[in-house]
């Protein structure tokens, strides 16, 4: 057996014995689709892409069916040109191939295209990468990748990974609202959770935010570290993010860079992750670009991991936009809406050109005159999206209002993270 074949059994043989907690994504859903179509799995680094496939490989070999999980990213194997077809000739034409990290690969896309129309039926292929090129391949792949995209734990399964049950009594609830607030100021990344110490969950958060930077989005903007990492920490810092601004905190700091590798870096920190950047509610063009995005974190643990602060509004505001990431349809689009008087919706859920979900994320309801500004915003864009309903997402408060033929429903996150406990 030569050197590249030990690496691949080493692999299988790792997978095989790997102990892993169970995630929310339908396992036989994606076995059944691969049978089609070449899966692709995506997401932030470190959220549980590799631990998918290891469990794949262990409940197809369970079944027995034919599977291999390898990590593509082994340094051993990673700069060898043929080492996809190396896995193949190793692995054989039929059964489940299961490759973590395929797009640093050489000719990943060609060779996907390829090995899924020459051994259709027999072949399944099931890959995965922190970069979301895998779901938007070129032309070769074109039609022929379903894609699943990953995201850190939700609250229900950091529940479920910290061993916290869902009670509903009045201690019940002070355990969960406890728990939320763990997870909203360290995030949901699957190996932060489980560790206890705290100082620990910093450190490794620290990690990821480097690596990240440096394998995903420096490498793919070819900007250097420094650069990269000065972005992120400038977005972090703000809720808005204007490419003019973005300049101005570049130029004040001595720090040379021109507002086109500014929306470069925008596009690829949400390529690899990191960040997200929703637009102004608009049937124009022109608007969705001239306008700041508000910009969300992949994960809220990098908030007071790197800034070293826990704005509760915006870490409130960005767990809504990551569980709208995870339950959202891919058709469907995530805005924030604001109007002339100043009044402003956190989240529009956008099909083509209809309005289909209104939410509005308010921490803190401590007084009248916060309620009904809260309220008059979203009645404002209720009326011109044409609904007669939505939400308001809050810290404790729940109750359904009717203001102006327009039906209002409170509900306090846990809650509704745990999806309103109907």
């Amino acid at each position: 057996m030569n050197t590249a074949e030990t690496i691949f059994e080493e692999w299988k043989t790792y997978a095989q014995k790997k102990a892993l907690k169970v995630r929310a994504l339908d396992l036989e859903g994606v076995v059944t689709n691969s049978r089609l179509k070449v899966i692709g799995i995506t997401g932030i680094r470190r959220s549980g892409k590799s631990s998918i496939l290891i469990m794949l490989q262990q409940k197809l070999i369970k079944e027995g069916e034919n599977a291999a999980y390898i990590n593509l990213e082994d340094s051993r194997i990673k700069d060898n040109k043929s080492v996809l077809d190396n896995v193949l000739k190793w692995f054989g034409d039929k059964g489940y191939l299961l490759l973590d990290e395929v797009t640093g690969a050489h000719d990943w896309e060609g060779w996907l295209a390829r090995n899924h129309e020459l051994l259709k039926g027999k072949l399944h292929l099931i890959v995965s990468s922190s970069r979301k090129k895998l779901v938007t391949p070129s032309r070769p792949l074109r039609g022929r990748m379903l894609a699943y995209e990953l995201y850190p734990l939700s609250f229900k399964e950091f529940l479920n990974f910290r061993g916290i049950e869902v009670e509903l009594t009045v201690a019940g609830i002070g355990r969960i609202e406890k728990a939320l607030e763990e997870y909203l100021i360290y995030g949901g990344f699957p190996e932060v959770v489980l560790i206890e110490d705290k100082t620990d969950k910093i450190r490794l958060l620290n990690s990821y935010f480097r690596d990240i930077i440096g394998l995903d989005v420096a490498e793919m903007s070819d900007e250097s570290i420094t650069t990269v990492e000065l972005f992120g920490k400038y977005i972090i810092e703000t809720p808005y993010f204007s490419a003019s601004r973005c300049l101005n905190f570049f130029k004040g700091l001595g720090h040379k860079i021109g507002k086109e590798s500014l929306l470069d870096l925008e596009k690829y920190s949400q390529e690899g992750y990191l960040f997200f950047f929703a637009h102004i509610f608009s049937y124009t063009i022109k608007d969705r670009t001239q306008y700041p995005r508000k910009a969300y974190l992949g994960d809220t643990g990098f908030m007071y991991a790197i800034s070293g602060k826990a704005d509760m509004g915006r870490l409130f505001e960005n767990a809504v936009f990551l569980e709208l990431k995870r339950k959202t349809p891919q058709q469907h689009d995530i805005h924030y809406w604001k109007n002339k008087e100043g009044f402003e919706v956190d989240f529009v859920i956008r099909e083509g050109l209809k309005i289909k979900e209104i939410i509005q994320v308010a921490y803190e309801l401590n007084s009248e005159k916060t309620k009904d500004r809260e309220v008059r915003g979203l009645a404002a864009c209720a009326v011109e999206a044409g609904l007669n309903h939505g939400l308001i997402i809050t810290k404790d408060f729940e109750r359904i209002e009717t203001v102006n033929g327009i039906k209002i429903t409170f509900v306090p996150l846990w809650k509704w993270l745990l999806g309103g406990l109907k």
